[in-house]
């Protein structure tokens, strides 16, 4: 069982490792569709959970599929799916780092140079979304949704205020509702 699960990690991860354009926050909304609702080896509130670890904890987002595999199986399970997600793209990417600036200036370099970045972005906000959506089961989900479009337009208006103080913020307003709910 345990070799079925690091291999299911490989198939999992690998190709979500291609497609992570836009770094680790591209690959939440998928990495949660099939960890959660097609494999179930976890439950929403556990997908959750380790989100959050992986965000507060130093290092990479994609820390994440770490804590999963550690979750499915293991020590080994953590190494493998590190590898999975880590080991494809980086081949690619220093395969093509190795072609792209010959090629700068050239009109198909400058559109696909354009054409990822909707891709990445909109890769992105489905990440986004998909935890909102995961983290807003409860009473408190118009909470959540309010906060998640405050926090977007005021980092879209004030680009230089640091995330630490809407982390903040946001534990201390749902530390609060939380207390006045119960």
């Amino acid at each position: 069982m345990r070799e079925a699960s690091l291999l299911a990690l490989i198939v999992v991860l690998a190709p979500l490792s291609v497609v992570s354009i836009g770094g680790a926050s591209s690959i939440y909304a998928p990495l949660e569709h099939q960890i959660v609702e097609v494999l179930q080896w976890l439950t929403p509130q556990e997908f959750m959970d380790l989100f959050a670890i992986a965000r507060i904890t130093p290092g990479p987002g994609t820390m994440l599929a770490a804590l999963i595999g550690f979750k499915v199986a293991g020590l080994a399970g953590a190494a493998v799916a590190t590898l999975a997600l880590f080991v494809p793209s980086s081949v690619i990417c220093f395969l093509v780092a190795r072609v792209w600036d010959r090629y700068r200036g050239q009109p198909w370099h400058k559109a696909l140079a354009s054409g990822l970045v909707p891709i990445g972005t909109g890769l992105t906000f489905a990440g986004a979304l998909a935890m909102l959506r995961l983290g807003s089961n409860g009473p408190l989900w118009p909470l959540s949704w309010g906060l998640a479009v405050a926090a977007a337009a005021l980092l879209t208006w004030r680009t230089r205020l640091h995330p630490f103080a809407l982390l903040v913020g946001g534990a201390a307003i749902f530390t609060i509702a939380n207390a006045m709910a119960r």
